[in-house]
This record gives structure tokens, sequence and C-alpha cells, in this order.
């Protein structure tokens, strides 16, 4: 199994429980990494025969523009939607971080951290 890594999508967004967030927005760091085999691409090299990181880019890009309350609700989003659209992923594993959050304190960031396994059926 290989895998393809997404690190540090920087993204503007409208996440939050607040009020204040949903109107100001902040800036989001979202890491991905997917796993597949990717063996028959490296032998035809051909983008057909991989996960394209193009997709999961705009994958990620969509569901950011989605507002959610939670960073949770965002990330699962993102995986559902990557096992819909890419059948040949079967893990996913994806970051959402806020940066600067609204908490009171000098925090760099808050972030979620989620996986999902695409289920083998029986």
């Amino acid at each position: 199994m290989s895998s393809i890594r997404l690190k540090n999508i920087r993204i503007f967004a409208h996440h939050g429980c607040l009020t204040e967030e949903e109107k100001i927005g902040s800036d989001y760091l979202v890491n991905l990494k997917v796993k597949a085999d990717l063996s028959k691409a490296a032998q035809t090299d051909a983008l057909v025969d991989t996960v394209d990181y193009v997709q999961l880019n705009h994958i990620v890009k969509t569901e950011m523009a989605q507002r959610s309350k939670l960073l949770e609700h965002v990330g699962q989003r993102i995986i559902d939607r990557i096992f819909k659209e890419l059948s040949v992923v079967s893990e996913v594993r994806v970051s959402v971080a806020k940066v600067n959050p609204p908490i009171g304190g000098d925090v760099a960031a808050v972030s979620v951290s989620m996986h999902g396994q695409r289920e083998i059926p029986k």
C-alpha cells in the first residue's frame, strides 16, 4: 500500500460555533494522507491509474467552503467524499487546524485529526 499526502493546504473559511467566526472567518491548514494501491500507476505512468492530488485538493477546498460549527464535521465530510469519489482509496487521514483560534489565549492553532478506512464488503 502506498500513500499520497497534501501538506498544509491553506484555506480561509467561516467555521465555528460563534457568530463572529461565521462573519469574520479564519485561516485554516488542512493536512491529508490517503492510502491506495499505486503499483499500476508506477508501471503505466498514467494519471488515470493513480489518485489525482488535484482532485484531492478540490475536495478539501469544496468541503472547507461549506460552513460547519465543528471541525469534526468538516473532517468527516472530507473523508466521506474522498471514499465516494475515489474508489481506489482504502484509507484517509485528515487534520483540520484553525489558525489563531478565538479562545482567549495565545494559541497558534487548534486542530482535529480524523481517520477513515473503507469498509471491505463481506
